[in-house]
């Protein structure tokens, strides 16, 4: 029993740097998603995302009324390839919330949305993450849009 005692402390440092461990790359995955988006790198996108993701957007119609639209991803990667390089467009995250449970994580990020230099909308983002082999892919995301109630502008 004193021996078990004695390992327990450094069991649970194990635990804890392979839970750190897995949320670096979690977050390294997200990150990778909106450097090739702001950089326009299709390829790069791709590497992250599940061939089969899944997206939608929450917003407000015309009508004021709360809706969910269903996005495409090729749809994000036209814009992405499509933008003129003399019209700069650039999600910036102000914040990582990241939860994981085996092969499965989740990823609440605040963003700023900056289109030819103007702020365009804000929101927030919710990656649905599963780990393939020893990469995370994002099979799904969901993000809301407004322009009011934002969190304070950065650029």
């Amino acid at each position: 029993m004193k021996y078990f005692a004695l390992l327990l402390p450094f069991l649970y440092v194990n635990v804890i740097n392979a839970q750190i461990d897995e949320e670096v790359k979690v977050k390294y995955a997200v990150e990778t998603f909106f450097y090739a988006l702001n950089g326009k790198n299709e390829f790069a996108m791709k590497g992250v995302v599940d061939t089969d993701v899944k997206m939608q957007t929450v917003n407000l119609n015309v009508l004021g009324n709360m809706i969910v639209q269903n996005t495409n991803f090729n749809d994000l990667i036209n814009f992405m390839i499509t933008t003129p390089d003399s019209i700069p467009f650039h999600e910036k995250i102000l914040d990582y919330k990241i939860q994981i449970d085996g092969g499965m994580a989740h990823v609440w990020a605040p963003y700023e949305f900056w289109y030819n230099g103007e702020f365009s909308h804000c929101g927030v983002n919710s990656f649905q993450l599963f780990k393939e082999k020893d990469a995370w892919k994002i099979i799904y995301l969901v993000d809301s849009r407004r322009r009011e109630d934002c969190y304070p502008l950065t650029e």
